[in-house]
């Protein structure tokens, strides 16, 4: 592994926690190169939600390569585009009486951010954006500013302005209303509050710690936003696309926000793409005045339509999450109540799923102990403190109940 440590930047992070070189991936494993499986409860942090190499999406991927379709195109019409706005209009958008117009803003998660804030300004008039304690919204400066993260904020070498934090739901545990203190200072003129373009919240906060928000609170925010005339963006890009069980997080609360951002699976294979979903009142851009060189990845609009044909033309997948999450959520029970002295926290909805220790060092070495057992971890947190859970919605029970007997065990492993 020498030629890593030679070469790459110091700022590598996963490779850190799994010191060994993977090789080939298929389903909810991933072999290192000398054949060692790994059950992967990472999955790309979200962004293969459908599993590695799955079968059906490689075929439609490998179709289309061998006839030479179309790989980029920036934003010139193509078969491949046409077909995904077309399957994700039927599949997704009208099914859910959802009217949004698509703006392809670029490969990732941050470009759909970015053109969101940028969008909401420019309707607006507006610099102003509030943003929600421990959320996580991307690396580039627009996204770091409605960051909380304070290692990650000081890794952008400028001061991040235009933007205001709030309380995230329950992080005064309950003891004050709702909203209490945000709806207060956008009420007082004497509050200094500078009156805020919109609003960016991320139904379940991944990064943060699996902070899930009560559908509840989602549906006040939404509430709260209409009535003080404030675009909502709804950053669904790593709990979106099934992660939470219905394809968007926000369904359940019953709102509809202004803005959507999405991308990690939405490509479905893991290939880059990202969507900014947006009113069709919003879209005054002018021709030009957002745009980027990889916004237009026809193999990753090819893989993305197959996935919505496959898992969302029913709501088999759905119901599935929900019943694994409910195992998940179970099994993190039991862990919890063997070990009162230890104070584990067990959280999230679907298949996001987390259990809080009392500090990062503990979360880690679980996630530890669960690598060298074959299985892959992350932590999150403002301190790492979370294990955090991300296994490919498209497990097996199978490869659930061998995910969750290595999760106990290493519990026990560092808890004992």
């Amino acid at each position: 592994m020498s030629i890593f440590e030679e070469l790459e930047s110091e700022v590598r992070s996963y490779s850190r926690g799994w010191p060994v070189v993977f090789d080939r991936a298929q389903g909810s494993r991933i072999y290192s190169e000398d054949g060692k499986p790994y059950l992967d409860f990472f999955a790309g942090a979200g962004a293969l939600n459908y599993g590695h190499n799955n079968p059906h999406l490689k075929k439609a991927l490998i179709d289309y390569l061998q006839r030479d379709g179309v790989t980029h195109a920036l934003d010139m019409f193509t078969v491949a585009k046409r077909d995904f706005l077309q399957t994700f209009q039927e599949k997704i958008l009208t099914p859910r009486e959802l009217d949004y117009k698509i703006v392809f803003p670029g490969p990732g998660g941050a470009n759909a951010v970015e053109a969101a804030l940028k969008l909401a300004r420019k309707v607006t008039g507006k610099e102003s954006v509030i943003n929600f304690t421990n959320a996580f919204h991307g690396m580039t400066l627009g996204a770091l500013s409605v960051t909380g993260n304070s290692m990650k904020r000081g890794g952008a070498g400028v001061p991040l302005v235009h933007a205001t934090p709030m309380p995230y739901d329950k992080y005064f545990d309950g003891a004050m209303p709702d909203f209490m203190y945000f709806e207060k200072l956008l009420e007082d003129s004497g509050s200094g509050l500078n009156e805020p373009a919109a609003v960016i919240v991320e139904g379940v906060q991944g990064e943060g710690g699996i902070n899930a928000a009560r559908l509840e609170w989602l549906k006040g925010l939404d509430d709260l936003c209409k009535r003080h005339n404030i675009l909502l963006i709804l950053d669904d890009v790593q709990m979106g696309c099934g992660r939470t069980g219905p394809f968007f997080s926000f369904e359940d609360a019953g709102i509809s926000p202004d803005i959507v951002c999405l991308s990690k699976s939405i490509g479905g294979y893991g290939l880059p793409m990202a969507l900014t979903l947006i009113k069709p009142e919003l879209d005054v851009w002018e021709p030009g005045e957002h745009n980027g060189t990889f916004r237009g990845i026809s193999p990753a609009f090819v893989t993305a339509a197959e996935a919505l044909r496959v898992y969302w033309s029913d709501d088999e997948l759905e119901k599935s999450t929900k019943a694994k999450g409910e195992r998940i959520a179970s099994t993190f029970k039991d862990i919890v109540e063997s070990y009162p002295e230890a104070n584990l926290v067990a959280k999230g909805r679907g298949l996001a799923r987390g259990l809080e220790f009392g500090s990062g060092d503990l979360a880690g070495a679980v996630c530890k102990e669960a690598f060298d057992r074959g299985l892959l971890m992350e932590t999150s947190g403002p301190d790492g403190e979370v294990m955090k859970l991300l296994p490919p919605l498209t497990l097996t029970d199978e490869e659930l109940g061998e995910g969750l007997s290595i999760i106990s065990e290493s519990v026990a492993a560092v808890l004992k």
